[in-house]
């Protein structure tokens, strides 16, 4: 069978997708049974204790509160204002002359056919606006805290700390992943330059997540939950 041009991008592009999912479905598993193991579960268990004590005490710590709130809308901001620019800048590349782009497309790897190419941009312009459209929902969630944290504590008020615990749940899991969407859309832009890089980069990216997501130490989970029990 003749070797085509677009078998690379069929099984190197997909195969790193795959990776990627694969790594995060692994993530999720361990955020729902082991979350100690994890980055993300400890940072969820210390914003619950974080939202009780800032609501506990506002007329104290309510510069603190703001203050803490207003850094994390800065960041999912930016986050946000980032990918809205690569969008623009993917915009402007796409229009371009022809000219301009065929210089890159003679010089990579796999398929470099006007479909191909115009399958690719589609991607990553796709996967960036999911993150901007996560960042911003994210932003959003964190601005409604920030307002309802200094609410006055009172028996009927239905502005709980559980209330304001959840909208800081879903906040944090739209911006981890508006971020992690990112992350694949930048690997997923040296597919321009051919398949091999993007492939390559997904399992960098995956190691390196690996690194950051879970905690180093055998056994953590379980001498953190004795540690719980103990304190009980």
């Amino acid at each position: 069978m003749e070797w085509k041009k677009y078998y690379m991008d069929m099984m190197l592009v997909p195969l790193g997708l795959v990776i990627i999912l694969a790594y995060h479905v692994l993530l999720c598993h361990k955020c729902r049974t082991q979350p100690f193991t994890t980055i993300m579960g400890r940072d969820a268990d210390g914003r619950r204790f974080w939202v009780g004590a800032m609501m506990k005490d506002i007329d104290k710590k309510h510069i603190v509160a703001v203050h803490s709130l207003r850094n994390i809308i800065m960041g999912t901001t930016l986050m946000a204002t980032t990918s809205i620019l690569l969008c623009a800048g993917l915009g402007a590349v796409i229009s371009s002359s022809y000219s301009v782009k065929k210089s890159i497309d003679d010089s990579v790897y796999g398929a470099n056919g006007e479909v191909v190419v115009t399958l690719k941009y589609a991607i990553i312009l796709t996967i960036l606006s999911c993150s901007f459209f996560c960042h911003t929902l994210a932003a959003g969630f964190v601005n409604q805290v920030n307002i309802l944290i200094c609410t006055p504590q009172d028996v009927k008020s239905m502005v709980t700390p559980e209330y304001l615990t959840e909208h800081m749940r879903k906040a944090t899991i739209l911006n981890v992943v508006g971020n992690r969407l990112f992350y694949s859309a930048l690997s997923l832009t040296l597919w321009i330059f051919g398949p091999v890089l993007p492939f390559l980069s997904s399992i960098v990216m995956v190691f390196v997540l690996y690194k950051l997501d879970f905690v180093p130490g055998k056994n953590s989970n379980n001498k953190v939950e004795d540690l719980i029990q103990n304190q009980v």
